[in-house]
């Protein structure tokens, strides 16, 4: 019984997470904003990936795909 107490309270306590907003920690600062940018970032723009970072896939195989005819020289090896 105390086992599933205990196990119920570290489960309830393992979903509390930071809901907040993101901050540096103390001692560091956040990066200089770049040189075209007229305000710095927030790490909320930070942590969006570039689309370099996850290329569209143009020449996908799968969408390309064809049955191939039957080949009667596609044969097993011998034995």
């Amino acid at each position: 019984m105390t086992r599933a107490i205990a196990l119920v309270v570290l489960l309830a306590l393992s979903a509390c997470g930071k809901q907040g907003e993101l901050r540096p920690v103390p001692p560091q600062t956040l990066p200089q904003k770049p040189a075209d940018a007229l305000l710095p970032m927030t790490p909320e723009q930070m942590l969006v990936l570039p689309p370099q970072a996850i290329p569209r896939r143009v020449d996908d195989p799968q969408s390309n795909s064809q049955d191939r005819p039957d080949d009667r020289f596609n044969l097993p090896p011998p034995r």
